[in-house]
């Protein structure tokens, strides 16, 4: 299963954690873990090319952290947090919660 943890304060983006695999199929036809990670990766280039947000994004197998260095976030930052959010919700919703998990936590 894929567990995301977002952190916010005051309505600002902190922390985006992802971690795991979906195991809704074998690697390289899990279309649930191509969803999740294709939409992590266009956000994580969209903050980098359309937006002032300075961020650090770290990434491993299973694994990935965007931490915001930008505080209060900038609007376009926080437009494609909330729509990386907004899709990765859709995904949970989708598959009755059996591969992905979306916690977001006010700090």
């Amino acid at each position: 299963m894929i567990n995301i943890t977002v952190k916010k304060r005051n309505g600002s983006y902190l922390d985006f954690l992802s971690r795991g695999h979906a195991g809704y199929a074998e690697e390289g036809q899990d279309i649930v873990c191509a969803a999740v990670s294709a939409l992590i990766i266009t956000t994580v280039n969209s903050l980098d090319a359309f937006t002032e947000e300075k961020i650090e994004v770290g990434e491993d197998d299973g694994y990935v952290s965007i931490h915001f260095k930008t505080n209060p976030n900038t609007e376009r930052g926080k437009l494609l947090m909330d729509s990386l959010i907004l899709g990765l919700t859709e995904i949970e919703h989708s598959y009755n919660n059996r591969y992905l998990t979306v916690r977001v936590k006010e700090v």
